[in-house]
């Protein structure tokens, strides 16, 4: 489905895109995945979550994350803008909920990609919501991208792994399972189930 042009108009509700989320472990390739379909397709909206992680290098705000304090994070918590949030490797990441509805609203093809807790809690306030899991090819093959990032200190890579385990066992919630064996690949399946012509 083509985004519609953006009038006063609100799209009426049975011809709006769904809200698709994508998510699976850390390391799987979510982040290179979403940006080779958007080079490709950039009118598909992803969501730019707020986080109080640190950014890494070349990070900027409001494009890969808009980069919060604990004080302004718990402020969107107590003030409802969050439509999930979650915590992960000793930090914080929620979706703004106003921006993905209005988005949804104008007709536009809206993608979230967050993790497991996140997605969990999009279907309970969004049932509607398409959940897509990216998988590995195989666990060797994810330890190899974890570690080979070279970003993060040895114990935030076990974590990260541990809570990979947990991860790759809800493989069974989602409603679609992708394997990431090639970018190109699963951007064009993503594309395709998101029904972005």
């Amino acid at each position: 489905m083509a985004a519609t042009s953006r009038g006063t108009t609100p799209v009426p509700p049975d011809v709006r895109p769904r809200l698709t989320v994508l998510s699976g472990p850390s390391g799987v390739g979510k982040s290179t995945v979403v940006a080779h379909m958007r080079k490709v397709h950039p009118e598909v909206w992803l969501s730019v979550s707020a986080t109080t992680r640190k950014p890494r290098p070349g990070e900027r705000h409001g494009i890969q994350y808009f980069f919060v304090s604990d004080d302004e994070f718990d402020k969107l918590v107590a003030n409802g803008e969050l439509l999930e949030w979650a915590e992960f490797a000793g930090n914080r990441y929620g979706t703004p909920r106003r921006a993905v509805c209005d988005r949804l609203e104008a007709g536009d093809p809206v993608l979230l990609e967050i993790d497991l807790q996140g997605a969990r809690l999009v279907r309970e306030s969004m049932p509607e919501a398409q959940l897509v899991f990216l998988a590995p090819p195989s666990w060797d093959e994810l330890v190899r991208r974890l570690t080979g990032r070279g970003t993060e200190a040895p114990d935030v890579i076990e974590r990260r792994l541990e809570a990979a385990k947990i991860e790759l066992a809800a493989e069974a919630e989602f409603d679609t399972t992708l394997v990431n064996t090639s970018v190109e690949d699963v951007a064009r399946e993503l594309l395709a189930l998101m029904e972005v012509a």
